[in-house]
């Protein structure tokens, strides 16, 4: 029996003769949404910088950023390795002030004395070379207050000033984050790199009191960005970060999405911070002793994520511009790598000298009762999930915008469903869909009339991540 035709603004009460034609769009898509990733950074602007904290600002390049956030500022070099990664992001940055009671961290580089060449020094500060030239016959302090001059010309993430023979180093933003601002400085004559032993480094350290980044998670609630990244690496603010993503992740909200940081430490402190989050909604790009900051390495890995549509497809081998290659003795061995992928951080690798994705996984390790759980090791797979349901709420919404709950309502509703199941599975985002159609369930809530009760079986398409292999030998 065909079901009675509905028509929206044709009236059942017509007795003027005539031809009464609607347009009916709710059929017009039939295939799968699009899947454009919108992402949000959240990161420092200096005091005076010119978009307030706390208000969000839609980007398209790293135009603008400098004079937004402040250039030296975390927030101005996140964009800019965000862009560096991917040209055609749609990136929305929140800004937040330094914390009231923070401390900047600090470091120095001592000129102990000038080596018998005349060559070229090299300070470098988060990644950013200032180079001067310098004589042996110069005197010291003159050296240390024109390479301070080089330094705050440059805008790198900390300003200097020179007090004899000493480069006195001080974080433009305060906070812990400041302690992540690598400091190496080297002399080199011509091709050759003379002994540093004339130079006396202390890192950059006792930055404390972070910001938080709650506030400016308040003020993007209600928006749907499907990537967060976040500049700061600390405990408190990953739990906040967490808490956010599964508040509007969850079946009421719908906004799914996930959070990326980075981490430049070691394996056991980075194994022990993703351990705390262990969240299947949470990612973090491991680049053992980096020259940048935990927050440049999140931001560029954030904008690879964005730049892959196919929420199945694996990121391995994808590359993340911008980050400096580490030396030999940094690079992490098989061991290293495989504890990292058990432990919830993604590694970096050097190949081909270029940092490349070897295999993006969530924090998530233990269920509930503390048993291990790789349901949600790849972060390929929550983003999968989240796409399924984005169609599948896509497609009800267009297809039963105004539809009454009858016995043949199930029915119907499961068909459109199944025919999105299909679908992915065309697109290989999910398989074995015809094997799981039994467990396609649509049925009337036994408690609510108004209510559809669904079980919608997926089955994600995993990533070709081991391949094994025997080599038989004959003679």
């Amino acid at each position: 029996m065909i079901d009675n035709i509905q028509f929206d603004t044709v009236r059942s009460d017509i007795r003027v003769p005539g031809r009464y034609i609607e347009f009916n769009t709710r059929t017009a898509v039939r295939g799968l949404p699009a899947n454009p990733q919108k992402m949000l950074l959240i990161a420092s602007r200096l005091p005076k910088s010119k978009q307030p904290a706390l208000t969000p600002v839609q980007l398209f390049s790293d135009a603008d950023a400098a004079n937004l956030f402040g250039q030296g500022s975390w927030a101005y070099y996140c964009v800019k390795q965000a862009f560096v990664n991917n040209p055609y992001l749609d990136l929305t940055v929140i800004t937040v002030d330094d914390a009231t009671q923070s401390n900047p961290a600090d470091a120095s580089v001592t000129i102990k004395y000038l080596p018998d060449n005349s060559g070229v020094l090299t300070v470098t500060i988060g990644g950013i070379d200032c180079q001067t030239r310098v004589s042996n016959d110069e005197a010291i302090p003159d050296v240390a207050s024109r390479m301070a001059d080089v330094i705050n010309e440059a805008s790198t993430l900390a300003s200097a000033n020179a007090d004899g023979d000493k480069i006195i180093l001080t974080a433009r933003n305060t906070g812990s984050i400041g302690n992540e601002i690598a400091l190496m400085a080297s002399f080199s004559a011509g091709s050759a790199i003379v002994d540093q032993a004339f130079l006396d480094i202390k890192p950059f350290q006792n930055g404390n009191g972070n910001p938080d980044i709650g506030p400016a998670l308040e003020q993007v609630a209600g928006r749907h960005y499907h990537i967060i990244c976040s500049a700061f690496s600390d405990d408190l603010n990953a739990r906040k970060l967490s808490d956010h993503i599964d508040l509007v992740s969850n079946a009421i909200e719908k906004r799914g999405c996930i959070g990326v940081m980075g981490w430049r430490g070691t394996l056991s402190t980075g194994t022990t911070f993703a351990n705390e989050i262990n969240s299947g909604r949470i990612t973090i790009a491991w680049y053992k002793n980096a020259m940048e900051g935990n927050a440049i390495i999140a931001a560029g890995y954030a904008a690879v994520i964005a730049g892959e549509n196919d929420p199945a497809r694996p990121l391995n081998t994808l590359e993340i511009k911008g980050l400096r290659k580490t030396a030999d003795a940094s690079w992490p061995l098989f061991a290293e790598f495989n504890s990292a992928l058990y432990n919830g951080l993604t590694p970096l690798q050097i190949v081909n000298n270029r940092v490349q994705i070897m295999r993006a996984v969530s924090t998530y390790v233990k269920n509930a009762t503390g048993t291990d759980d790789p349901a949600l090791l790849d972060i390929t797979t929550i983003r999968t999930l989240d796409y399924v349901r984005d169609a599948v709420n896509q497609r009800i919404a267009l297809r039963f915008p105004r539809e009454k709950l009858s016995e043949r309502t199930p029915l119907r509703v499961r068909s459109e469903i199944l025919d999105v199941l299909y679908q992915c599975e065309n697109a290989e985002i999910l398989e074995a869909v015809l094997e799981n159609k039994d467990k396609l369930i649509v049925q009337r809530n036994p408690n609510d009339p108004n209510r559809l009760d669904a079980v919608i079986p997926a089955d994600v398409v995993n990533g070709l991540h081991v391949l094994a292999a025997r080599v038989d030998l004959y003679l």
